[in-house]
């Protein structure tokens, strides 16, 4: 698998959301952004999560919308500079964020789980294990989530296979 296949394309709204998708929309609103009638799944707990078809995850604080999960393969891509954030090598994505977290301003925390973020992006860079092979899988967070201590000592993300 690689970042080339082609797939929908979601543009970055750095603090707001990614794609269709705004950080604070109710579960309908995210459906509707989707256009489907609802999630394929649905899961409670502290952290609400819905599934829905190609490869979007969407998570929820209190009801409204605080994450966004894109599968390495079946999701749709975003870039950041130039780089494809979802089904790249995991070794080239940390380089990749490391370097992109050296220009001023961008700040980088590294999570329990070895996974890194841009901060002042709302980005996290996970890798997910598709085949034999691990692929970058973005997740895009509301910044307040992402800086919470309980989110970086419990991702409510578990590591996704393909």
């Amino acid at each position: 698998m690689s970042a080339d296949v082609e797939r929908e394309r979601w543009e970055l709204r750095t603090g707001e959301g990614v794609g269709p998708l705004k950080f604070g929309m109710s579960p309908a609103e995210v459906a509707d952004a989707l256009l489907v009638s609802g999630p394929l799944v649905r899961v409670g707990g502290l952290y609400e999560q819905e599934d829905f078809p190609d490869g979007v995850n969407a998570f929820y604080d209190a009801g409204k919308l605080a994450c966004v999960a894109l599968d390495a393969v079946t999701g749709p891509q975003v870039f950041l500079a130039g780089f494809p954030l979802a089904g790249s090598d995991p070794v080239q994505g940390h380089q990749f964020l490391l370097d992109h977290a050296a220009e001023p301003g961008n700040w980088i925390l590294y999570t329990p789980d070895e996974s890194l973020s841009l901060t002042d992006l709302g980005l996290l860079l996970r890798s997910q294990r598709v085949g034999n092979a691990r692929l970058t899988r973005p997740l895009f967070v509301k910044e307040e989530w992402l800086e919470s201590q309980y989110f970086r000592d419990h991702l409510p993300l578990e590591d996704a296979s393909g």
